[in-house]
């Protein structure tokens, strides 16, 4: 009905194991398309356990085509998994999927069809070869004009990922941004766009440090818009100290370089995500105790 080689060839296609792949060999009458159906509906059900867990582990991916631009964030349960060479081509082949198409949720990525599979085959797939929780995340996709420019920078292994977009031509200076971004952490582009509720918190807890020291009413006043100002070039991208130049405000190194900052995108794995608590050792255990 099927032969060793057989289940040699859907061992390599699945990435199953091989009494499993002997069952679904003999399942299906040795029928290697309705085989790897049988597996990945196991699948199904593996990765359907997997869901109560957390995955703040995984990685960021950046693919840039032409005046198109796309950011993605996929998680894993563990650092292990985001270094593994599948879970890496699995990100790389979303991103370039995405880029190349207009849709604009996750629940249409996961539709797309790619080599006769949806992506979301694909992710079932992946979940139940690897034994780990698997999170497409989020995406975000970026399109640009003739005039404008990418700057695109990856830290730590895509631990953190950033996406520029600049009306100019310099596009070592729309990464130098990105890099900034990266490293600085900013909580908007500009004054403009801090959130109301975070600037009225911002000024009352900065009232109550200086009547706290106090000051008198006038002079407290003058300090607390001292300080929201500080806030402000702490916090607001453009006010920051540009990391490679102090002298200068984000700002300013732009215009410096006749360029100006349309937009920017910035992920960092896991942000706002509970992380798990388990250290190694006791994974380690857990995956030796569950055998």
């Amino acid at each position: 009905m099927f032969s060793a080689s057989d289940v040699k060839e859907l061992r390599e296609r699945t990435g199953a194991g091989m009494m499993d792949c002997k069952k679904a060999l003999q399942e299906t009458n040795g029928n290697m398309d309705a085989a790897i159906d049988w597996l990945r509906e196991k699948g199904i059900s593996k990765a359907e356990k997997k869901e109560s867990r957390i995955a703040a582990e995984g990685i960021t991916k950046i693919v840039v085509d032409g005046n198109d631009a796309v950011i993605v964030e996929v998680n894993s349960e563990t650092d292990f998994v985001a270094k593994n060479k599948e879970f890496t081509d699995f990100v790389d082949m979303l991103a370039n999927t995405i880029v190349k198409n207009d849709k604009t949720t996750l629940e249409d990525v996961l539709q797309i069809k790619v080599d006769d599979e949806t992506i979301n085959d694909k992710l079932i797939a992946l979940v139940a070869k690897i034994g780990e929780k698997i999170s497409f995340r989020r995406f975000e996709k970026i399109t640009k004009t003739d005039d404008e420019v990418f700057g695109a920078y990856s830290h730590m292994g895509g631990r953190i990922g950033v996406i520029t977009k600049v009306k100019g031509t310099n596009e070592e200076v729309a990464k130098d941004v990105a890099m900034h971004i990266a490293a600085m952490r900013p909580l908007c582009q500009s004054r403009e766009d801090v959130d109301q509720a975070t600037l009225e918190h911002e000024q009352k807890v900065i009232k109550e440090q200086v009547m706290n020291e106090g000051k008198p009413a006038e002079i407290a006043e003058k300090m607390v818009a001292g300080r929201i100002n500080k806030f402000y070039k702490e916090n607001c991208l453009l006010e920051q100290e540009f990391i490679k130049e102090s002298k200068v405000s984000v700002e300013q190194f732009l215009k410096n370089n006749n360029s100006t900052l349309i937009s920017y995108v910035r992920y960092e794995v896991g942000e706002g995500l509970e992380k798990r608590e388990e250290n190694f050792a006791e994974e380690v255990m857990n995956q030796i105790n569950n055998k």
